[in-house]
């Protein structure tokens, strides 16, 4: 499979089931906050599909988790949720696109 496509399938499964988790919850502005976690986590699960370092992907996608998720765990204060969920999304996005054998050319 294409990396572009896995990035994107990626991305919305980790979007759609990050959206799925706070729906129980309440927020000043709910469709805002529900679509802010969701391009957050799209964001993460394309970019673990599709960045190289020199390191295990699954690594590399907790990395890329990580760091997408910090502003999002600033602004909001809930810090543990939102960077645990961003490092384990990575992590699984990543690892699934190098268990799949999609691999970056240099």
């Amino acid at each position: 499979m294409n990396r572009l496509v896995l990035g994107l399938l990626l991305g919305l499964a980790a979007g759609i089931v990050d959206v799925l988790l706070m729906l129980p919850m309440k927020f000043p502005d709910k469709p805002t906050a529900l679509a802010g976690a969701f391009f957050s986590r799209f964001a993460i699960g394309f970019l673990a599909a599709n960045v190289k370092l020199p390191f295990h992907p699954a690594l590399a996608g907790a990395l890329v988790g990580l760091l997408i998720s910090i502003p999002d765990a600033i602004i909001t204060k809930a810090y543990t949720p939102v960077l645990i969920t961003g490092v384990i999304f990575g992590a699984l996005c990543g690892w699934a696109a190098h268990a799949w054998g999609v691999s970056i050319s240099n």
